[in-house]
């Protein structure tokens, strides 16, 4: 087994990715993006559960949790791969969380599509955040890359029409994004808020922050 070029040490922020084998798609519908939400939820504990048990996702926000892993500050869920913001509580907290989280959506993914065999590429890939400007960034990269599904080059290119690319993130359900606007929703759950720097004064600085990274151009 290869060792993991970052170390995921206690503490410390980290990014977190991973994509489909050879790409493909990952979220087929609503209820596979509900599924791995609720299972970051879930799966965010020392304890084991069954989750095929729980029935339908809302279940999954009921579980009674114990001595969390990891704490999550962001998140964004695409068609084919998947971002999180994360730090580190209980030893080897992500690895073990990271585990439980994949393996538990792969087997409710191949039973519903009835298919066998990996569903990722490879183990997931992480990104040390040391640097505060960095992970202050992060927060823009990951709410922001569902534009991507209507303009995958805004980054090179510029967006020309910013209103457009804001109505169409706040369409986007799929991330963390509602949660900094103050939504009351039960994904809130997912997120702990208060262990990530409070880079945020307010929802408007929070909007404004995007706003800005919407205008930058490689």
């Amino acid at each position: 087994m290869s060792l993991r070029k970052v170390k995921l040490i206690q503490g410390e922020y980290f990014h977190l990715y991973n994509r489909g084998n050879d790409k493909k798609v990952i979220f087929k519908d609503k209820e596979d993006y509900e599924r791995f939400v609720g299972l970051m939820y879930a799966c965010n504990q020392t304890e084991n559960f069954k989750a095929d048990s729980l029935g339908k996702n809302q279940g999954l926000f009921n579980v009674k949790r114990k001595n969390l892993l990891v704490n999550i500050g962001a998140y964004c869920l695409m068609p084919n791969h998947f971002h999180i913001l994360i730090i580190q509580v209980e030893d080897e907290g992500i690895s073990k969380f990271m585990k439980k989280l994949l393996t538990a959506y792969v087997m409710y993914f191949n039973k519903k599509y009835e298919r066998t065999g990996s569903l990722f590429e490879g183990k997931f890939k992480a990104e040390h955040a040391g640097d505060d400007r960095y992970l202050k960034y992060l927060y823009s990269y990951i709410h922001l890359n569902s534009i991507k599904l209507i303009d995958k080059k805004w980054k090179e290119d510029g967006i020309k029409n910013k209103n457009n690319a804001l109505e169409y993130l706040n369409k986007y359900k799929y991330s963390s994004y509602f949660d900094y606007l103050g939504e009351n929703r039960v994904q809130n759950k997912v997120l702990n808020m208060n262990s990530f720097p409070q880079y945020f004064s307010s929802k408007k600085a929070f909007k404004n922050e995007i706003f800005e990274w919407l205008s930058y151009k490689d």
